[in-house]
């Protein structure tokens, strides 16, 4: 099997072998048609929020400057893009979600560029030399890092950029906000989060366009393409790198707490939940709790689901055994919140969220009928919700107060997990926890 196949990579640690074919259906496609600028346009270092809020007007007004400063800037030679180090940045017309792109630049001494994902910064581009003036920068680390981040890791673990004058080669890969680059062969960003430099209380958006920076010198693009991931890839990366990141800290492996075949080791609404074609699925027009016989204090929790349109269950998180999951131990919404008919929910009440109590960032929800992932990571007071790779929760629940009424559960630290019905077939698998050690976060 092609996927089973492409595990064994994962163990290499190799986000190159991680691209390989054996994952994707797609082949490569071309980014620019080497011919002339079809498809891009110009756009500034400018924030996506404020341009979504701008009127048609004023938007247009923008995109007329920056693609003037495009056709003074860029031109095509000889099947390369060229930027004489100056103006707007070339941007695609076309957003992209999961998704890896292939590339090569050259560039020159003084010079400063990157790439923009999903419209924010930036994989970096710039001069690692000692001349160039920004070892206090970092420079002296390298192109190919994650130069914008705060939180998560920054810098290549060593300069891997080839001399001036040379192409260089870059392979981004990225899964939510996950993000892994190659330079020249050699890995710089392995699995790291990138932060929504525009907003960093939010999640990178869960798409954008791709964007050529251009920042105080010559530099040249040739050879770019790209190949959109599959749900089902994205999933199988997420998964195997999940269990990746738990041994390398030395944790234990997740333990699978659906067989795939029957509801062993589950208890309360057993006759309203089936299990077909490997998948937990609530009965439609059916509901109620359904829940592990074990009990569960600090975990990560993983599992897959799959929402018909207008789809509603919940994750019912220290849940005692008895009584309203929500309000007895504390509920995370599973819910398909793009349908008209939850037009109107609160901010707690959306995907993702901690009911009653911690809205969570929309967007990042896959269409309806693919299968989505969740991470959820709960220490302590603590919940962390990871969704399709990009982070919508993360929250300390210790002094909160909930919309709930008679919410006695919502500081409880220990309790059953389980699956909260609604009457809609949402469908689970996968479903797997990894005990944590008392007062230890999840990574």
């Amino acid at each position: 099997m092609r996927i089973a196949s492409a595990l064994a990579f994962l163990s290499l640690g190799s986000p190159v072998l991680l691209g390989s074919s054996v994952l994707f259906a797609q082949e490569w496609q071309p980014l620019w048609n080497g011919k002339d600028l079809s498809g891009w346009h110009g756009q500034r270092h400018f924030s996506p929020y404020k341009l979504a809020a701008m009127s048609p007007a004023e938007r247009d007004k923008l995109r007329a400057e920056d693609d003037a400063s495009v056709a003074q800037h860029w031109r095509v030679e000889n099947g390369e893009l060229v930027n004489d180090g100056h103006g707007a940045f070339l941007t695609t017309d076309r957003d992209f979600g999961d998704v890896e792109f292939r590339l090569e630049y050259k560039t020159v001494a003084g010079a400063d560029s990157g790439i923009y994902l999903r419209g924010s910064p930036q994989v970096q581009i710039w001069d690692y030399t000692e001349a160039g003036g920004k070892w206090k920068l970092g420079a002296d680390k390298g192109s190919g890092g994650l130069w914008n981040n705060q939180k998560h890791e920054r810098f290549p673990p060593k300069c891997y950029d080839r001399p001036f004058g040379e192409w260089n080669e870059l392979w981004i890969r990225q899964i939510g906000a996950r993000t892994w680059v190659t330079l020249n062969g050699e890995v710089t960003v392995d699995d790291v989060v990138m932060e929504n430099y525009w907003d960093r209380k939010r999640a990178l958006p869960a798409r954008g366009p791709l964007q050529l920076q251009t920042h105080g010198g010559e530099i040249r693009f040739r050879n770019l393409q790209f190949r959109e991931m599959p749900s089902e890839t994205a999933n199988v990366v997420l998964r195997m790198l999940a269990r990746k990141r738990g041994a390398a800290a030395g944790m234990q492996l997740p333990e699978s707490i659906f067989d795939g075949k029957t509801l062993q080791g589950w208890q309360g609404a057993v006759d309203d939940y089936e299990v077909v074609d490997g998948a937990l699925r609530c009965k439609p027009g059916r509901g109620g709790n359904l829940f592990t016989a074990a009990t569960y204090s600090n975990y990560v929790a993983t599992f897959e689901f799959r929402l018909p349109a207008g789809g509603n269950n919940g994750v019912a998180i220290h849940y005692p055994g008895k009584g309203n999951p929500a309000r007895e131990g504390f509920e995370i919404q599973v819910l398909d919140d793009t349908h008209e008919k939850y037009s109107k929910l609160k901010p707690w009440q959306y995907c993702g969220s901690v009911y009653g109590m911690v809205p969570s960032q929309r967007g990042y929800l896959r269409p309806v009928g693919e299968w989505n992932r969740y991470e959820i990571t709960v220490t302590g007071s603590r919940v962390r919700v990871e969704l399709n790779g990009s982070v919508i929760v993360d929250c300390d629940l210790a002094g909160l107060p909930s919309k709930l009424d008679n919410h006695v559960g919502k500081d409880r630290t220990s309790g059953h997990f389980g699956f909260c019905g609604h009457n809609d077939p949402v469908e689970f698998r996968d479903i797997r926890i990894r005990k944590l050690p008392e007062n230890e976060a999840g990574k």
